[in-house]
């Protein structure tokens, strides 16, 4: 039986991937196995001995403290594309709206008194003032073309734009999604010097917070509209308010409003709503469930934001999964172990990622407690499980 911690509501597509017999899930379970969280920041969160995964129904993990999770041989979860049809269809909204000038004709329309006789010539007359383009023809530079970045640009292009897309780290599985028609750009400032609309799709971190300064906003054509659906960090709000201002930016558009951007004539802000979907929701829960469900039973591991990639189908007796530090000789103590207690290993696989190291050991039979106690006690080992 594994105890599952919910600290946010989850679909129950998504729970129903737990079955009860195996599964204890709520959101006041004690000494949870593995945790299951949309939004909820578990920075300050007390993490008990027994806790070996946590599964974040959704892409970023800037709520969850991912780089202390792995030092403890924690693994993290996330679900990478699972909403990207919902962001991508706000994205589009959003770029809609600040082209037609629709949210400043909506705000003229509630200001309009419904029983004054003059309401239509009143509605005639005001729709000047709201003048918009279309989208056709123009051209949209992405930059970040993840499973996000790839659908927008895809998107745009079934729409009649020019899409530019930029990104040095794309996979393989992006470069096969992406229309072949999407222009690919050699830098940011390419994209920045050449679009009518700018969409940012990248993570928050050191290389890419305030990345859209006053220095790169210099590069972009005047009235061009920026859309940030990324996170609210990757952009310096003092030098987007300032181009919004002298208008070398016409519009900003962002899924982050805060108290200098709410308000702002300029500034088409939503709450966060990239993700609030009914089926994106639903979406993220059945995919971090999935892997959850794998990981705790199986040991593989997959779409983790800290520890690599590995799946390996089961075979011998008994199944050992060893988490630890990146360095070497690790796999010779753990062989010499194994093979002092007589445990001879019927197939492994080891993967790193960065500091962490990830095995999966099946063997021909069971060991004892004090073998896994042996194991836990070579230096820089970070978690062990029997399965």
């Amino acid at each position: 039986m594994f105890n599952i911690r919910t600290y946010n509501k989850i679909s129950a597509a998504g729970l129903a991937k737990l079955p009860k017999s195996h599964y204890l899930v709520g959101d006041a379970v004690d000494a949870p196995d593995a945790i299951l969280v949309r939004s909820a920041d578990l920075h300050n969160i007390a993490v008990n001995p027994e806790l070996k995964a946590v599964a974040r129904a959704g892409a970023g993990t800037n709520n969850v403290p991912v780089a202390e999770l792995g030092k403890r041989g924690i693994v993290v979860f996330n679900a990478p594309g699972a909403n990207a049809n919902a962001v991508k269809e706000l994205v589009l909204a959003g770029m809609l709206m600040s082209v037609r000038n629709l949210h400043e004709a909506l705000e003229f329309v509630r200001g309009l008194d419904p029983n004054d006789p003059e309401l239509e010539h009143k509605v005639e007359d005001g729709k000047k003032r709201f003048v918009g383009t279309e989208v056709i023809g123009r051209t949209l530079g992405v930059i970040g073309l993840g499973a996000i970045g790839v659908r927008v640009a895809n998107a745009a292009k079934g729409i009649g734009m020019k899409v530019m897309g930029f990104d040095p780290h794309m996979t393989v599985e992006g470069a096969w999604a992406l229309s072949s028609d999407v222009t690919k750009a050699g830098s940011i400032a390419e994209i920045l010097a050449n679009s009518d609309f700018v969409s940012l799709h990248l993570p928050l971190n050191a290389q890419t917070r305030g990345m859209i300064n006053a220095q790169a906003i210099g590069s972009i054509r005047e009235g061009t509209v920026l859309l940030n659906f990324a996170r609210e960090g990757v952009v310096d709000e003092e030098a987007v308010l300032a181009a919004l201002d002298s208008g070398r930016l016409g519009h900003y558009v962002t899924d982050f409003p805060t108290p200098r951007t709410v308000g702002h004539a300029k500034v088409i802000a939503f709450p966060h709503l990239g993700a609030s979907t009914a089926e994106a929701e639903e979406n993220c829960a059945l995919m971090v469930a999935d892997q959850l469900r794998d990981y705790l039973e199986n040991g593989n591991v997959h779409n983790s934001v800290n520890f690599p990639s590995v799946r390996l189908a089961r075979a011998g007796a008994q199944r050992l999964t060893v988490a630890n530090r990146n360095v070497p000789n690790m796999i010779g103590q753990l062989s010499h172990v194994l093979g002092e207690a007589g445990a001879n290993i019927a197939q492994m696989l080891n993967a790193s990622r960065g500091d962490i190291a990830y095995n999966i050991l099946d063997l021909d039979q069971p060991i004892g407690t004090e073998v896994v106690a042996a194991v836990k006690a070579i230096e820089g080992i970070l978690a062990v499980r029997v399965l």
